[in-house]
């Protein structure tokens, strides 16, 4: 399976997946995600290949998903929306159990399934120039591409923070909450893919490359952050901000009150149970579940319209506030499909 927005090829002892679609900042179509898994076949069974690396063009890694075909799609042709996900789903569990290193650049935009390629990978490297984010509560949606499973299992809470909130953060922050391993300058990546190639181990190699990140505002308000997104429910977290009173938690007030009521909820509740869950592959197929009710409720469609298709920035989220969502309902309609992973699930 190829590409016109994939090029694979085998460097030395390197695997190289560079995607190729900068005026969609690297967005994954689905022909792109048969091809990377396609050149994960080669490179895995190429005895030359000792490491895989996957690297962008131009201003982004990748900044997400085919959010407008499933947005056309989903109302009357939800099966086409869910193979989407299937296939992209599939494959995130397979970069996280690759036998071969698996070396993400996030340099620039890493956003969404940009996220998915990335923080389940061996090796996860951000530059200077990282913006990282999953920014899907802010589009009537949840962190998914097993968004749920990395964020939950980040210290102090900080992953509930960033999926809840959906805000983009650096090099530094991305480090501390566990989902990047180390930061490389960005004029130093031709040097580290050098390297690979020579066959030099990963460890080796992001370790001869890598710099200070530099301090980290995540880790300044961890503690704040810790106690506050321990909170039971969505009402408890906000009612906690507001007793804390500093100027971060207005500002995490703010983000939140942006954001979709019962994305919010789904959020919380998704990455509550993700702590739970034994491993990746579980969370995947929890996602899956959500995803089907997602597309038969109206915030998804409404945040995909106001943030990409019409971009007047002004969706009209129903419910309108957290009150009138019904927490019980919305966790109900999450029926369980067969596992998308049948040799690792029931």
């Amino acid at each position: 399976m190829t590409s016109p927005f994939v090029r694979a090829e085998v460097d030395g002892a390197l695997g190289r997946i560079h995607l190729d679609r900068p005026e969609a900042l690297n967005s994954l179509d689905l022909g792109m995600i048969r091809a990377i898994a396609a050149a994960l076949d080669r490179f895995e069974g190429d005895d030359r290949v000792r490491a895989v690396a996957l690297t962008g063009e131009g201003r982004a890694l990748c900044a997400g998903g085919d959010i407008k075909m499933i947005w056309r799609v989903g109302r009357t042709q939800p099966e086409e929306a869910l193979g989407f996900w299937a296939e992209e789903y599939r494959l995130n569990a397979r970069i996280a159990r690759s036998p071969k290193p698996w070396v993400a650049v996030m340099d620039g935009i890493c956003m969404g399934g940009g996220v998915g390629l990335s923080v389940h990978g061996s090796h996860r490297v951000v530059t200077e120039r990282t913006r990282f984010a999953m920014p899907e509560t802010g589009i009537g949606y949840f962190p998914d591409v097993g968004g749920t499973f990395a964020l939950s299992r980040a210290p102090h809470r900080l992953g509930f923070w960033l999926g809840l909130t959906g805000a983009s953060v650096g090099a530094a922050d991305a480090i501390v909450a566990g989902l990047a391993d180390a930061m490389i300058p960005s004029d130093a990546i031709p040097a580290l893919l050098a390297d690979l190639a020579a066959g030099r181990p990963a460890d080796a190699a992001l370790a001869a490359h890598a710099a200070d990140p530099g301090s980290s505002r995540l880790a300044d308000h961890a503690g704040v952050i810790e106690a506050v997104f321990a909170g039971a429910d969505i009402s408890a977290i906000l009612s906690a901000l507001r007793a804390d009173g500093s100027e971060f938690s207005a500002e995490t007030l703010a983000l939140l009150d942006a954001k979709s009521p019962t994305s919010l909820v789904l959020t919380l509740h998704l990455l509550q149970e993700a702590l739970r869950s034994p491993d990746l592959e579980t969370c995947l197929d929890r996602e899956y579940a959500a995803d089907a009710a997602i597309l038969q409720g109206h915030d998804f469609y409404e945040g995909v319209r106001a943030a990409v298709v019409d971009k007047d920035r002004n969706p009209v989220w129903r419910p309108a506030t957290l009150a009138e969502v019904d927490a019980p309902a919305l966790v109900a309609s999450l029926r369980p499909h067969p596992s998308l992973f049948p040799s690792t699930g029931d």
